[in-house]
């Protein structure tokens, strides 16, 4: 059985920058925090993460290493869930909508700033998986929607779910 896109983006992220009291993990977290995308690209460890996603291109790749950086737990909870917990909602009805209208340069800034809101706290495969399929022109809404969905607590679609497993 082959490892899915998400497993793959785990295992990168809990080797890479999972175990922030390792102070290499720490310290390529804290640059690529701080990178601009040429130099995310720079880092040897982001390239490694490419080829084991055989991903071509550069601005969806440093977007997802720069969002990573800024997960610091890996839990079984979609952003999306976590962020529309709570009474009020971790992140308000009206800053989730933007998110989901986010595209291209957006998305990685949007869901940088998102993130704080819920302790950096995510499943973090589903993230970057949900992440590079976003702005896929067969994709992206199945992932919106399916967002849409988890930020309101409600079941998603079956069809909604498989997604995650690309």
């Amino acid at each position: 059985m082959s490892a899915t896109r998400a497993d793959t983006i785990h295992r990168w992220w809990a080797l890479n920058i999972g175990n922030r009291k390792v102070p290499a993990a720490r310290a390529l977290s804290a640059r690529l925090r701080r990178a601009s995308r040429i130099e995310a690209l720079a880092e040897p460890a982001v390239q490694g993460l490419g080829r084991a996603l055989s991903l071509q291109d550069p601005v969806a790749l440093a977007g997802l290493a720069q969002v990573l950086a800024n997960v610091r737990t890996s839990t079984g909870k979609p952003l999306a869930r976590a962020l529309g917990a709570g009474e009020p909602p971790a992140l308000s009805t009206l800053r989730f909508q933007r998110l989901i209208r986010a595209g291209g340069d957006e998305l990685p800034a949007a869901l940088r700033r998102a993130l704080p809101m819920v302790d950096h706290a995510c499943n973090v495969g589903a993230l970057g998986s949900d992440l590079l399929l976003w702005s896929h022109p067969e994709h992206g809404d199945s992932v919106r929607a399916r967002w849409c969905f988890q930020y309101f607590g409600a079941a998603a679609p079956v069809s909604l779910e498989s997604e995650v497993s690309q």
